[in-house]
């Protein structure tokens, strides 16, 4: 049964093309570009998050107030370490 499998998985891939992983140059430079801002818009994002909820937690504290900032500070964390990784982590499973 094995055998059969092999020999149909063989015949089956045989025939799926490989194409080149080379874009044009000007591409590649605007989509840097691109990636670039958008890497840096994220990191921007998530700093002034992180300033957003400590400043909200601090005026909790001062009122008594109780509220579940902490869970708000481990999202805007997570979002952080996700755009953080999102560039090796492609290049990762793509490369």
């Amino acid at each position: 049964m094995s055998s059969l499998l092999f020999d149909t998985a063989s015949v089956l891939a045989a025939g799926v093309p490989q194409p080149g992983r080379n874009a044009p140059g000007e591409l590649t430079a605007k989509v840097n570009t691109v990636l670039g801002i958008a890497a840096w818009a994220g990191t921007a994002a998530g700093v002034a998050g992180v300033l957003i909820t400590g400043a909200m937690m601090a005026i909790s504290v001062k009122r008594g107030e109780s509220s579940e900032h902490m869970s708000r500070l481990g999202m805007v964390l997570g979002g952080c370490v996700l755009v953080a990784t999102a560039g090796p982590l492609v290049n990762f499973v793509f490369a």
